[in-house]
């Protein structure tokens, strides 16, 4: 896809196909409702997608390292 064709796709779209592509190992974590803008005030939902090269065990140890490395930067 070149740069004109992605503005173009729904986000869910996006999500679709990368979970599609068997070269993808990793997770996608997204705001149910989509944000039109970086800030936000309240609460939010969030979704995490990921393909079958990950099984959910994977999927929690990655995102626990994930957070835990988020959480020492700070």
């Amino acid at each position: 896809m070149n740069p004109s064709e992605i503005e173009l796709c729904a986000t869910q779209d996006l999500i679709n196909e990368l979970l599609r592509r068997t070269t993808f190992q990793g997770v996608i974590v997204h705001a149910i409702d989509e944000a039109k803008d970086r800030h936000w005030c309240g609460e939010r939902l969030f979704a995490v997608g990921h393909n079958t090269n990950l099984d959910t065990d994977e999927v929690g140890r990655l995102l626990d390292v994930i957070s835990h490395y988020i959480a020492t930067r700070e």
